[in-house]
């Protein structure tokens, strides 16, 4: 996801202080130098199967995936749809305002959150509609079942109907004084509407935004706002009715979405989301370690060191790998079973600033610099 800068202030109902990615402090001078990798193994064959041009991202941009197609969006409100088996561009077009959240679709409808505070619907790259929204937005809308809902940053969320715009109900939650300004928790779990709250995954009604469960993955701690900041940050791994999810800066957990139980959590220290598959939790901590937890108990099965200071990106689960991105363009391929390297491609040299994402047999990427990545592992 990309990183924002260190503070800004929302103007909401209730003018809330709006902190973004701390972890944007581990760009600092005196940050240790990461080590010279190896000659790369070459364990595992992966081609480059295409490359397109998005832009300038400049928000914290959601690849979406619905299917064979991949939604992206640029900071200054390019939306486009690609084929991700060919990276044929299937439409593009310009909402007219800069973006601060996006994308989402159902592959039908997409939804992007303007900077002025805009949700902004499209089908086959045209307007459908635009609302106006309470408070500034971070994460990508979740559009499911007809509905387009958006998580904003003053904690309400809301619904709306996905062809017309109608506001379908808001539902307005407390929570610590300050956010982060980077994407949270947004999904469906069977009928239930899963989002993320300072430490906790909220499962809601989506027909009216009511409260069916809240599960704790982190509490806040210390004296001050900022020590107290335990917002969650997407990605997420879902498994079945399992999600497991980060606390920034504190912990990773899972939570059986189906009864609101928390199943465990874990101390961990990072600012990007998780992923997973049906016996692990993968996981890139603030220092470039990798991590790989247990699904069943949340006990560590392995970590490995070889990217230090390499400025990770959250990790994919792909195959018998475990893809992650670094702040000098690499792709890394790890296995699954020990975090060894299986291979690594290049793209442009700028950082990837997504977490990579799976589109058929395709594993997608972005740059700093703009350029789009379709790598397909044997």
């Amino acid at each position: 996801m990309q990183k924002t800068p260190l503070a800004h202030t929302l103007r909401a109902t209730a003018a809330i202080l709006l902190v973004a990615a701390l972890a944007a402090c581990s760009s600092t001078p005196d940050k240790p130098k990461p080590a010279d990798l190896p000659a790369n193994v070459a364990l595992l064959g992966v081609r480059q199967a295409w490359v397109a041009k998005l832009g300038e991202v400049g928000f914290p941009l959601e690849v979406n995936v619905n299917g064979g197609t991949v939604a992206l969006a640029t900071g200054n409100g390019t939306v486009l749809a690609l084929d991700a088996r060919t990276g044929r561009e299937l439409w593009r077009t310009a909402v007219g305002a800069s973006l601060s959240a996006g994308v989402g679709s159902d592959g039908k409808v997409t939804a992007v959150v303007t900077r002025d505070n805009e949700v902004i619907a499209l089908e086959s790259g045209k307007v459908l509609w635009r609302q106006r929204l309470g408070a500034q937005a971070y994460t990508a809308p979740l559009v499911a079942g007809g509905r387009v809902f958006v998580l904003a940053a003053d904690r309400s969320v809301s619904a709306f109907d996905g062809q017309t715009g109608r506001k379908l109900w808001n539902q307005q939650r407390s929570g610590e004084a300050l956010v982060l300004g980077q994407s949270s928790v947004l999904l469906a779990v069977g009928d239930t509407l899963v989002s993320g709250v300072s430490g906790r995954l909220v499962g809601m009604n989506p027909t009216n935004g009511s409260t069916r469960w809240e599960a704790p993955i982190a509490a806040p701690r210390g004296t001050n706002d900022v020590e107290r900041l335990v917002d969650l940050v997407g990605r997420v791994s879902r498994v079945g009715d399992v999600v497991c999810a980060r606390a920034f800066l504190s912990a990773v957990g899972c939570v059986d979405a189906a009864r609101g139980r928390l199943l465990w959590t874990k101390p961990a220290q990072a600012s990007e989301g998780v992923h997973g598959n049906e016996q692990m939790v993968f996981g890139t901590e603030s220092d470039g370690k990798v991590i790989a937890w247990r699904r069943e108990n949340g006990e560590q099965a392995w970590v490995s060191e070889r990217l230090r200071y390499r400025s990770l990106s959250a990790p994919l689960a792909v195959g018998r790998s475990v893809a992650v991105g670094d702040g000098t363009g690499l792709v890394h391929f790890l296995s699954r079973e020990d975090g060894s390297p299986l291979t690594r491609m290049a793209t442009d040299g700028s950082a990837i600033v997504t977490a990579p994402v799976l589109a058929g047999d395709t594993v997608v990427v972005v740059t700093q610099n703009g350029g789009i990545y379709g790598f397909q592992p044997e």
